[in-house]
């Protein structure tokens, strides 16, 4: 489970929400025959890109030009998380179930900054739509070496959501940024200048996903062991290395099993009725110019 805030310069996020919307409209443009994919949140399961743009618009009471009006939250699920999600739900359901986990994961983005009276997803002003794949961009080995062209769609499960979230609160009158990662002179200064620990909020995803899904993560595709190998101190890493080794024995599986409990999961399709009657980086999404051949007819003009 890959969960990501985008930073400014990714997300161009100093001015109007427009482009970004548009930018992520692209699989409906090119899916014109198809049915549209909407954008959500958790009040609404159909939402215009016109009402997203407004809405976000809206909502920027007393933030200047230079400040960040909204930040871009990437929820990418591996391979094998959206093929088990698939394997359990279908393919409607699995729909249907990350974009119910997208929620239970803007209510952890709320958590995570301790501030009073942002306590969930309701407390925000968000939008989020789901995408079913990526496509190669200039910057990619396989486009550099020449395997693969620029727009080409990448292989595999590659379903994912992206979150718009503004930078003020629901009242417009709170500013919460994900990148304030200041503790404060003392806990009470760090619940006004509120503080976000991104770190928590990645894991805290890995952790919803696990429980709410039953899912049976081994050591190695946690977060925790990743981290670890590259960040830890030589202590940390000796204790994951020895972790790693008793998690290998059928006995200390058991063990960990027993001490971790079955969880039970949640429905979120009974919940969140996305799929009808069946049921955050912008740098690894489709190139629109590649895509419809705009850059093409850009270098032309400039050979003349």
């Amino acid at each position: 489970m890959f969960i990501n805030i985008s930073d400014s310069k990714e997300a161009a996020n100093k001015g109007s929400s427009g482009v970004l919307v548009q930018y992520l409209e692209k699989e409906n443009r090119l899916n014109k025959k198809s049915e549209p994919e909407y954008w959500f949140n958790g009040q609404q399961i159909k939402v215009d890109p016109y009402e997203v743009m407004k809405t976000l618009d809206g909502n920027i009471a007393k933030l200047g030009k230079a400040d960040a009006k909204f930040f871009l939250v990437n929820i990418s699920p591996s391979q094998k998380e959206i093929a088990f999600l698939k394997e359990q739900y279908g393919e409607e359901g699995a729909k249907a179930q990350l974009k119910g986990f997208a929620v239970r994961v803007m209510d952890a983005y709320a958590q995570n900054f301790k501030r009073d009276g942002i306590k969930s997803h309701e407390d925000l002003v968000w939008f989020a739509k789901l995408e079913n794949h990526r496509y190669y961009t200039h910057k990619e080995p396989e486009v550099k070496q020449g395997i693969k062209k620029r727009g080409d769609r990448k292989e595999g499960e590659q379903m994912h959501v992206q979150v718009i979230v503004s930078r003020k609160d629901r009242t417009n009158s709170i500013k919460l940024s994900p990148m304030n990662t200041s503790r404060g002179k003392n806990e009470e200064h760090s619940k006004k200048m509120g503080q976000f620990d991104r770190l928590a909020f990645k894991q805290s995803g890995e952790s919803f996903f696990d429980e709410l899904f039953e899912f049976d993560r081994g050591l190695k595709e946690t977060m925790a062991y990743a981290n670890t190998k590259k960040n830890g101190s030589l202590e940390d890493r000796i204790k994951m290395e020895t972790l790693e080794t008793e998690t290998a024995e059928p006995h200390a599986l058991n063990e960990r099993e027993n001490t971790l409990g079955h969880h039970q999961s949640t429905p979120l399709a009974s919940l969140f009725d996305y799929a009808g009657p069946i049921g955050i980086s912008i740098a690894d999404d489709v190139d629109d110019e590649a895509v419809y051949g705009k850059n093409r007819h850009r270098n032309k003009s400039r050979g003349r």
